[in-house]
């Protein structure tokens, strides 16, 4: 069965559609747009002296600290064996402590130190420089998030 296919130079050709194409398959494209876009952050976390994954964890902390362990893993949807090294790093960073809940002995609630909390006035600046950088209008992203979250929906959906 042949699919049209119209070029990036406005040809058209009638060929069949590769279903195994590289080009065509989401998972490349998010793969590498992953990896593309947390290049953008590095240079912009550093001098914070944070690793992406810690930022989400202090995106999350700045939001919403105390949490508990596993209300962080749930939310940045990170398993324990994940979200264990961050935590420690975070701590031995000054910017988190982990303390038993008296309630509930295993449980650990993760709190912002005041150092942790004084950070979040640095990274105010981080979405619009990486807005900035990226060159694309704050309406499109905003669309490409709700697009993801689609998606994220919808795997999780279809992997339960």
């Amino acid at each position: 069965m042949a699919t049209t296919r119209t070029r990036s130079e406005g040809t058209s050709t009638s060929a069949p559609v590769d279903p195994l194409e590289l080009e065509r398959q989401v998972c490349f494209a998010l793969s590498v747009a992953s990896r593309t876009v947390l290049n953008v952050y590095r240079p912009l976390l550093e001098p914070m002296g944070l690793t992406h994954p810690q930022y989400l964890v202090m995106l999350a902390l700045w939001q919403h600290a105390p949490m508990s362990v596993k209300d962080v893993g749930e939310l940045l949807q990170l398993d324990s064996g994940t979200l264990s090294p961050l935590l420690k790093r975070l701590e031995s960073s000054g910017l988190v402590t982990r303390t038993r809940d008296p309630q509930d002995e295993r449980a650990l609630t993760v709190s912002l130190t005041a150092q942790g909390r004084a950070l979040r006035r640095q990274a105010t600046r981080i979405p619009g420089q990486v807005v900035s950088r990226l060159g694309i209008d704050i309406a499109e992203l905003e669309d490409l998030h709700r697009a993801l979250t689609r998606v994220i929906d919808a795997a999780v959906t279809a992997t339960s």
